[in-house]
């Protein structure tokens, strides 16, 4: 009897629908730190016995309470990312509210390949970053990721967790939507 190697995903049907996320608990420090320098300002407001001016006071409030709502906003955005790949698109969200929001069409990729080891270090912190050698991503959290690889040469990465199932699933979708070779002059595909 011979045995023949078998792939590993033979068995695994491509869903109809992938999901995935990444989350990121260390930007909750950063929130609450966000929300007790709003708490500071409104604080610096109602208590402040108003001796020292109008001006300085009311410069120190504003301040306050602006830094912290950026902190506070910018953290929250980013605290997760959800990832969603279905038939036509690859769709990235952003937090609880999902902004920002990217998503991308199947059409416009080339390849996707799988990251073992995408750090904020190297795409200069956490968030939506954009670098002109290495082009956009979605980081979160330090770990795996997936790359896509588009059809004007950029890139587009995302940290998300079982992101080699992700690439897998993504992979399968360009083969189902890839066009068929065009004939040679023998009558057969290339």
């Amino acid at each position: 009897m011979r045995h023949h190697a078998r792939n590993q995903y033979a068995d695994k049907r491509t869903p109809a629908v992938w999901t995935g996320r990444a989350t990121n608990r260390f930007q909750w420090v950063a929130a609450v730190a966000g929300a007790a320098c709003v708490a500071l300002g409104i604080a610096l407001a109602v208590e402040s016995a108003w001796t020292s001016g109008i001006a300085p006071l009311l410069m120190a409030v504003i301040g306050c309470v602006a830094a912290g709502l950026l902190v506070l906003f910018g953290t929250l955005a980013f605290v997760h990312v959800a990832v969603k790949v279905d038939d036509s698109a690859m769709e990235v969200r952003c937090g609880h509210i999902g902004v920002p929001r990217r998503r991308i069409l199947l059409s416009h990729v080339v390849g996707a390949d799988f990251e073992p080891s995408v750090t904020p270090r190297h795409w200069g912190g956490w968030g939506y970053r954009w670098r002109p050698e290495k082009g956009t991503a979605v980081v979160v959290r330090r770990g795996e990721g997936l790359i896509l690889r588009l059809g004007d040469g950029r890139t587009f990465t995302v940290t998300v967790d079982d992101a080699e199932s992700a690439v897998r699933v993504i992979r399968d979708r360009l083969r189902e939507t890839a066009p068929p070779a065009p004939p040679t002059p023998s009558g057969r595909p290339l």
